[in-house]
């Protein structure tokens, strides 16, 4: 941004004065709301954010400091729409994985299908001897893995597997009723609805704190749950 362009220090001063003001406004609806699901803490929510990231932007642009808090907008988390007492939840995770390391992978996957012969069956390789049931196809080693240990344990140990950890989401929507078996096993994410969840936690590098120069060697990063 040019000096021309640059916002003047009073146009910061009434930024941060208007956020004062609907944070003022935010808990006297807070305090006043007359359910969960009052529109008028949802609409002072909102006069919260637009005024917080307002203050932000030009606390950047004019002194290139930037504030130790993040509003979350509605494009991230609607309102909750779902029903005041769920009777039955959903639970939605997504974990991206990059295959760092393929000899790795096929070398690990390999093990799984000589000690276990079943594993080449739930990989869906028929009539495969075990020994060449993975041979040099990632898209194999991926079902040999995946189909004899659970996510949760493949996500503590994806390094032993050659896997690098992107990131990851779990949603925990509530539903009216409990589904019927097999009810959405055909299109298992159509039903994804971000009015009803009720909470959510996310994990992503970008929520990595930045390091001061020469910590790099001596921080590990680290994840937040948001």
């Amino acid at each position: 941004m040019s000096d021309a362009a640059q916002p003047s220090a009073a146009e910061v001063r009434a930024a941060a004065e208007a956020v004062k003001a609907a944070l003022d406004r935010h808990l006297d609806a807070v305090e006043r709301r007359s359910g969960q699901d009052d529109p008028a803490v949802y609409a002072a929510f909102d006069e919260l954010a637009a005024a917080a990231e307002v203050y932000d932007e030009l606390l950047y642009d004019t002194y290139d400091e930037v504030t130790p808090f993040e509003i979350p907008g509605n494009e991230a988390l609607p309102a909750y729409a779902g029903p005041e007492e769920p009777s039955a939840l959903s639970v939605l995770i997504r974990r991206d994985y990059t295959v760092a390391a393929p000899q790795r992978l096929l070398h690990q996957a390999q093990r799984i299908a000589d000690l276990d012969p079943d594993a080449a069956d739930e990989a869906a390789v028929s009539g495969a001897d075990a020994a060449a049931v993975v041979g040099t196809s990632v898209h194999a080693a991926l079902g040999v893995l995946f189909g004899e240990f659970e996510p949760d344990e493949i996500a503590s140990r994806h390094k032993e597997f050659g896997l690098e950890e992107g990131d990851s989401t779990l949603w925990v929507a509530a539903a009216d009723d409990p589904a019927e078996p097999g009810e959405w096993l055909s299109a298992p994410f159509d039903q994804a609805d971000p009015q009803r969840v009720v909470c959510r936690f996310d994990v992503s590098a970008v929520f990595d704190e930045e390091l001061e120069p020469g910590e790099d060697d001596l921080t590990e990063p680290l994840d937040h749950e948001r």
